[in-house]
């Protein structure tokens, strides 16, 4: 124990250090408000009311959080308010106050991370069992994805926490859900979550119904697509009491995940952690998201839980109080990438437009001229990101994620 110990130190130390390169490239907060209330069983919403016990993340919030240095939103709203009914059409009203939510971020060139949050239910039924099936699941993800594929700063979450339930049922259910949105033409960022809620902590454990096992099945015909995880600091990972177990605990939790990842050369993303306001809270908190910058090889950001009107003051809540920043905005600060988009590299080969740009931008690349006897062909490599790959000159929107393209000839006939 004191070797292991001593590793899992050393290990820190060395993470602790990496990270003076500066925060991850996404950081921002979990925007609560369109999951409160109960879902609607019929046609119509008996239970709720907008603007009562519902809501959805406003302009000002966006304004607000994006002025800290926040660049990543996540959207948690019900699957059932957005679809009244297994296979049927998205509720005109719900879909309107969504995506009007949505353009207060994506106008600012911020990243929404749009999240049923159901825990792989509807209507208390779970996902692949006798009453909604996976074709269910696919279908309310293909009308969604119809009404976002546009949107490349709009990424999608396919579901909050995955609980109870075998992990082969989830990733099937999944895997149907990306083949669905993949056909629509849609090239958004998936995140894909595990299931037992989706803990880092235990990402490891459960033998033959491990996370670690299951999500090496995922399979998306673009590969364009990432981890989701959450993670808390009391004792049972759960974020539900004030408490803190050790300092430490959060970047120790998040390791055996992160070698997992890359080991198995996977992206991830924190959709979930936060610790309370008391003595030992923002030392736990540098520790841990220092832990993760200095694995940006693996993180591509987080999403603090969380803010919106509704929380009062509940445990974690962001949202300011009568003007006034709650303990844990402060804590973050140091930690907040900026509200600009992160740049990735595109290597042209052949041709002009490379370097790096902002993801979700768009320039054009163009072929350098054909060799004597030869004739421009075609674009290969990472075309999916090309408006036309048969072009010399085309437009390309940047994804994500480096990417390299190459310009090929052929000869004259």
């Amino acid at each position: 124990m004191i070797k292991a110990a001593g590793v899992f130190l050393l290990a820190m130390s060395f993470v602790l250090c990496r990270c003076a390169a500066g925060p991850l490239a996404l950081t921002g907060v979990n925007l609560a408000g369109a999951e409160f209330g109960r879902p609607p069983s019929k046609e119509v919403d008996t239970h709720s009311k907008f603007g009562v016990d519902y809501s959805y993340p406003t302009a000002a919030e966006a304004a607000y959080f994006s002025s800290q240095g926040m660049n990543i939103f996540r959207y948690p709203f019900l699957w059932e308010r957005l679809q009244r009914g297994l296979q049927a059409p998205l509720d005109a009203v719900e879909l309107d106050r969504l995506k009007t939510s949505v353009k207060f971020a994506t106008t600012r060139n911020l990243v929404v991370l749009i999240d049923p949050h159901n825990y792989a239910r509807y209507q208390g039924e779970v996902i692949g069992g006798a009453k909604v099936s996976g074709a269910d699941f696919a279908d309310f993800w293909r009308r969604l994805s119809l009404e976002f594929k546009e949107e490349p700063c709009v990424w999608f979450g396919l579901m909050n926490e995955p609980r109870q339930m075998p992990t082969g049922q989830w990733i099937a259910a999944a895997n149907q859900a990306i083949a669905a949105i993949r056909a629509t033409g849609a090239k958004n960022l998936i995140l894909v979550p595990g299931n037992f809620w989706t803990g880092a902590h235990s990402w490891l454990a459960g033998g033959e119904e491990s996370n670690a096992k299951h999500l090496l099945k995922v399979v998306d015909p673009l590969d364009y697509w990432a981890v989701e995880v959450h993670q808390y600091v009391d004792a049972d990972s759960s974020g539900t009491k004030p408490e803190i177990t050790s300092p430490m605990i959060g970047a120790e939790r998040l390791m055996p995940f992160a070698n997992w990842c890359r080991q198995h050369k996977k992206r991830a993303l924190l959709g979930e952690f936060g610790v309370p306001a008391i003595a030992e809270g923002r030392q736990t908190l540098d520790h841990m998201l220092q832990s993760m910058a200095a694995a940006d090889d693996v993180w591509l950001g987080w999403t603090w839980w969380a803010a919106g009107s509704r929380w009062g003051d509940y445990l974690f809540t962001i949202e300011p109080k009568d003007g006034v920043d709650r303990p844990q905005m402060t804590w973050l600060r140091p930690h907040l990438h900026g509200s600009s988009l992160p740049q990735f590299t595109r290597t042209v080969k052949n041709g002009t437009g490379g370097g790096g740009f902002a993801a979700g931008s768009v320039q054009a690349i163009e072929a350098n001229p054909a060799p004597d006897g030869m004739v421009f062909d075609k674009w290969t490599g990472d075309t999916a990101w090309l408006a036309d790959p048969a072009a010399r000159k085309t437009g390309v929107t940047m994804p994500f994620k480096d990417i390299t393209v190459e310009a090929e000839y052929k000869p004259i006939r």
